[in-house]
């Protein structure tokens, strides 16, 4: 097999395969942070069982056969960014605006920012890395939250005027947790903004903030953009347009972008990207019930290498599999292995 990747040193095939992050969770863990939220066990209860859900979300991986896999956000509790607003001071958490009815973005637990922030104590992802890599067989990848998707969820009380001001303090924030992510052996780091695509008309400030964040990052690093994922609901407007083709000065390797919930819509946009940079295009619908078939994949690939080269375009589903049943996404994740398989195989590439 060819040698790919910035760093990495696992061997990859062509079109490799990976995820943008969460993994399905196991039924049983919402039981524990049901019962973890109401202080009923005690740290090494929640350890324990955080583990074991890691294990899984990288056997899960593993025997789909994906070719880069991540821990499965299994220890984030508070979901993918708000277990990391625990963690900040000058941060409170507040309950949700409404509590009837069906659950949506509004249901959640909100934040409140009382004072400019700080986290002495790092956001805890590194420790999450440090088990990934000592647990995968397989090629991995750290995730980390951006600073305007930190800044987007929380309302400000005081310290700041603005959550732009805002996304600019924690810029400070995350990237020393990126460097630290590097020193401990992270060589793929994926930085998620969603956000973006909420706060930004044009990408030029948020090439600027992306750029500041991974500023001195010693890793390959990826640019995660989605439009919300939260039960498979969108938040925002389904487009990139705007911002592009400012988004193409931030200093990402590989950008993560969604097209198969949106039927493969402004995949034209990617042939902006250029011949240096990669592409990780979402080509499964982790909002959707309907399991694809690895011809649906394949299908999918084909329209993407009309706009990407082959060697710089990569498979994964469109967000993390968090609000998607576990017993959906495994065949999904199968499938978009089986049918990056396929066209591997129609480009004369030997596994």
């Amino acid at each position: 097999m060819k040698e790919r990747g910035y760093g990495m040193k696992t061997s990859l095939p062509l079109l490799p395969t990976s995820v943008v992050g969460s993994h399905a969770k196991m039924s049983w863990w919402y039981l524990v942070r049901q019962e973890a939220e109401a202080k009923k066990l005690g740290q090494r209860d929640v350890d324990e069982a955080l583990d074991t859900a890691t294990d899984i979300a990288i056997l899960d991986q593993e025997r789909a056969g994906v070719d880069v896999i991540t821990d499965g956000e299994m220890r984030r509790l508070g979901s993918f960014f708000r277990t990391y607003l625990r963690r900040i001071n000058g941060i409170d958490m507040l309950p949700p605006e409404r509590s009837l009815g069906d659950q949506g973005y509004d249901t959640r637990e909100s934040y409140e920012v009382v004072g400019k922030i700080s986290a002495p104590q790092g956001l805890g992802v590194v420790d999450e890395f440090r088990y990934l890599k000592a647990h995968a067989a397989n090629a991995i990848k750290a995730t980390c939250t951006g600073p305007t998707t930190f800044a987007s969820g929380v309302r400000i009380k005081s310290g700041y005027k603005d959550q732009r001001e805002l996304a600019w303090d924690f810029v400070g924030l995350i990237n020393k947790e990126l460097k630290a992510l590097a020193a401990a052996g992270a060589d793929f780091i994926q930085v998620d903004e969603p956000a973006f695509s909420e706060l930004h008309k044009d990408g030029k400030e948020m090439a600027q903030i992306f750029n500041a964040t991974v500023d001195g990052v010693k890793a390959k690093i990826a640019m995660h953009i989605c439009f919300g994922n939260h039960r498979g609901r969108p938040l925002v407007k389904r487009t990139y347009r705007s911002l592009f083709p400012d988004l193409l000065a931030a200093k990402a390797d590989q950008f993560v972008l969604e097209f198969a919930n949106r039927e493969m819509a402004e995949i034209e946009l990617c042939k902006e990207i250029g011949a240096d940079r990669e592409l990780g295009a979402g080509l499964i619908d982790q909002k959707s019930f309907y399991i694809e078939t690895p011809e649906d994949v394949a299908e999918r690939i084909r329209i993407a290498l009309k706009h990407v080269p082959a060697e710089k375009l990569w498979i994964n589903p469109d967000c993390g599999f968090n609000p998607t049943p576990r017993w959906v996404a495994f065949p999904k994740l199968k499938a978009m292995v089986d049918g990056a398989r396929i066209v591997r195989r129609e480009l004369g590439f030997k596994e």
